[in-house]
């Protein structure tokens, strides 16, 4: 088993092709169209639990700050002004699948959650797997 992180993002438009469905932010949906589009979500992380291949998943506010260590003192924080992964992260999941083609029909079958007037969204996923052995630097 392998583990993968499945991430959903913001802009649907990043990908090879813009479909319409995908191209309506959330915010434009009716009450409706996000209560089932969660309802697909929580009920595809069930089928995956029923197989086993579930660890973990969340939606994200789109609230975020970055920090970082700046030497002794208050750390700096910032909004930008640079894309961040609150612009960009929606939400993610990790799987713990046989193989990365497992990986892939996850992921297809995520995308086609649905959206705006029902339709599936067909959004781009980004799948990565986890590490599983540090990195060795080679001359």
């Amino acid at each position: 088993m392998a583990k993968y992180l499945l991430l959903k993002h913001y802009r649907r438009n990043s990908g090879p092709e813009d479909l319409p469905a995908a191209a309506v932010p959330m915010d434009q949906w009716s009450e409706q169209e996000v209560t089932d589009h969660i309802r697909y979500m929580n009920d595809f992380a069930d089928r995956l639990r029923e197989r086993g291949e579930f660890v973990d998943g969340q939606a994200l506010r789109p609230e975020g700050t970055f920090v970082r260590y700046d030497g002794e003192g208050k750390p700096p924080v910032t909004d930008g002004p640079f894309a961040e992964t609150k612009d960009l992260i929606a939400g993610w999941m990790i799987i713990d699948v046989d193989s990365q083609e497992r990986a892939y029909e996850a992921a297809a079958e995520l995308s086609a959650a649905p959206g705006k007037g029902g339709e599936p969204i067909h959004e781009w996923l980004e799948v990565r797997p986890f590490l599983t052995e540090s990195p060795s630097a080679t001359e």
